[in-house]
């Protein structure tokens, strides 16, 4: 079990150059968690790529009913004291800090591309390469 941000998730939904460690990422551990404010975070990840034409809109509906399906019953509810109290401690959004708060709260990681995260938060967080040594 993982704690996956939005990026990575977006990564695995869309063509990118970070597709095939995002890929990776699921082959070795698809058990994916998140925070419940994933959904915003991926809808405009998916909204900017439709108003980029790197996707239509019917294209990006069935990007996010994958990712729906994906990450069915793999959301929780983070501490709003916990993140207000990482955010204010690191300087990171509390939007990240939602993703460190619930990797704490299961005691598992979160894999995340956030440079700012994963300098922030070494214990927690960590880079797909990274994930993949361990």
């Amino acid at each position: 079990m993982i704690i996956v941000d939005a990026n990575i998730i977006a990564y695995l939904l869309l063509e990118t150059e970070h597709t095939p460690l995002a890929e990776a990422v699921w082959a070795r551990d698809p058990d994916w968690y998140v925070p419940v404010l994933w959904r915003s975070e991926v809808e405009n990840i998916l909204v900017n790529a439709v108003r980029h034409n790197h996707l239509t809109i019917e294209k990006a509906r069935e990007r996010m009913e994958m990712a729906l399906h994906i990450l069915d019953d793999r959301e929780d509810l983070v501490s709003s004291d916990q993140v207000l109290i990482l955010a204010t401690q690191s300087g990171c959004t509390a939007y990240d800090c939602e993703y460190v708060a619930l990797a704490r709260q299961y005691g598992v990681s979160l894999v995340t591309f956030d440079k700012a995260i994963v300098k922030k938060f070494p214990e927690t967080a960590l880079f797909p390469a990274d994930f993949l040594k361990n």
